[in-house]
């Protein structure tokens, strides 16, 4: 079934001993968690990489940009008191961008150098900063709070159902570019 296979191979990254970019059709062991990761604080103790202030400087770098251009587009295309358009435009381009960056990086070699700042900065930083799950939900709970249940549905489950076919498109769509 191409789903299972799209699936495991997302799930799957480069080999590390490896210099050149994997084969599509190749089996590749599961990733680690780069983030429990260890280095070394000023001292030489032991500390989790996504504690290092050089890693929340960009997660916090890249989220002000996230949130600066999500607030603009939200100020130049307002909602209303309809379906909220922009919101959902900015989750679903957000879910896009996401899976092409973290495929991208992950046919490229292992979570560290510039592939781990990339990750921190543009994917937990600036594309956390620009999609907003939070605002799904209380803009969820005002249309069921309004009386629009429908419009609330089609708007809470379609951004969960369309997020996850634009993650499962991007990633495809890299690794097919990736691949010529």
């Amino acid at each position: 079934m191409a789903s299972a296979s799209l699936t495991r191979d997302y799930f799957a990254t480069r080999h590390p001993t490896s210099t050149t970019m994997c084969s599509m059709s190749e089996e590749r062991a599961l990733p680690h968690d780069p983030d429990v990761e260890v280095d070394e604080d000023s001292l030489g103790s032991p500390l989790p990489v996504h504690l290092t202030p050089s890693a929340i400087a960009l997660v916090f770098a890249g989220g002000s940009l996230g949130v600066f251009a999500r607030a603009r587009l939200d100020q130049v295309f307002p909602d209303g008191s309809g379906f909220p358009a922009t919101t959902f435009a900015i989750n679903l381009v957000g879910a896009l961008a996401l899976a092409v960056l973290i495929e991208s990086l992950a046919l490229r070699g292992p979570d560290a150098g510039y592939r781990r700042v990339l990750r921190l900065a543009l994917g937990t930083g600036v594309l956390g900063g620009f999609t907003t799950y939070s605002a799904l939900a209380v803009q969820t709970d005002t249309l069921l709070s309004s009386g629009q249940a429908a419009t609330a549905l089609a708007y809470a489950v379609g951004t969960v159902v369309l997020g996850l076919v634009a993650s499962i498109a991007g990633i495809a769509g890299t690794r097919a570019v990736l691949a010529r």
